[in-house]
């Protein structure tokens, strides 16, 4: 398990853990980032990451990033 911030772009990865204070994991499942779903890192800039959840595009910060374990 690792933190999608340090995932690698283009490939598809199975949510395992969603971490954080119960106020950022909700926030995180309420985009769609939910154990057991897919997410794909289409690019990353500046400390942002940019994911493909649910046929979205999502930018989160590293911070953000870094809660959820693949």
């Amino acid at each position: 398990m690792m933190p999608l911030s340090l995932a690698d772009m283009g490939e598809e990865l199975v949510i395992k853990k969603v971490g954080g204070s119960p106020e950022v994991k909700l926030h995180l499942e309420s985009l769609g980032f939910v154990v057991g779903g897919t997410v794909t890192v289409v690019s990353a800039l500046g400390g942002n990451v940019i994911v493909k959840v649910k046929d979205s595009r999502i930018a989160i910060n590293d911070e953000m990033a870094r809660k959820i374990m693949i």
